[in-house]
């Protein structure tokens, strides 16, 4: 096949050349949106966006144990806002993608594993799958040739 990632033929041969021309965009596509639909979280807490609150965030925080919440509260913002939009734009993605893998998993077993799977009980299903959807963002690297990592020559 022309892209190398396998010998298998494909069912519908006149696809290989969309296959082709678009596979280079997925990481970039995947990365992009992944680190947009993140930066709304942060922005709640750290600019009250969207109806958020610091406040509220810190105070629920203590809540659950983690102390202490205000200063905790502007650190989960700051990861989701701009590490969000590092993801999104590729700069530092390695690091970026690795301090959301772990504040998603925080996420995980701090607030939502006692609600079992499913998230519409508030189980761990929708946190563990953006956890690893930015684990493999951090395992992959680079921003991918749509990036600044990629713009400047280096990436971490």
């Amino acid at each position: 096949m022309s892209n190398g990632m396998s010998s298998t033929k494909r069912i519908i041969p006149a696809l290989n050349g969309l296959y082709d021309a678009l596979s280079p965009l997925t990481y970039p596509v995947i990365r992009i949106f992944a680190g947009l639909f993140l930066m709304p979280h942060g922005a709640q807490k750290l600019f009250g966006w969207f109806g958020g609150d610091i406040n509220a965030t810190a105070g629920f925080f203590s809540q659950i144990g983690l102390e202490p919440g205000l200063p905790l509260a502007y650190l989960v913002g700051s990861v989701e806002f701009f590490g969000g939009a590092a993801v999104a734009i590729g700069f530092l993605t390695r690091p970026a993608a690795m301090a959301a893998t772990i504040l998603l998993l925080v996420t995980v077993f701090q607030v939502h594993l006692g609600n079992g799977f499913f998230w519409s009980n508030s189980g761990y299903e929708y946190p563990l799958l953006w956890a690893i959807l930015m684990i493999a963002i951090f395992f992959r690297g680079g921003g991918g040739r749509l990036s600044l990592d990629a713009a400047i020559g280096r990436e971490f």
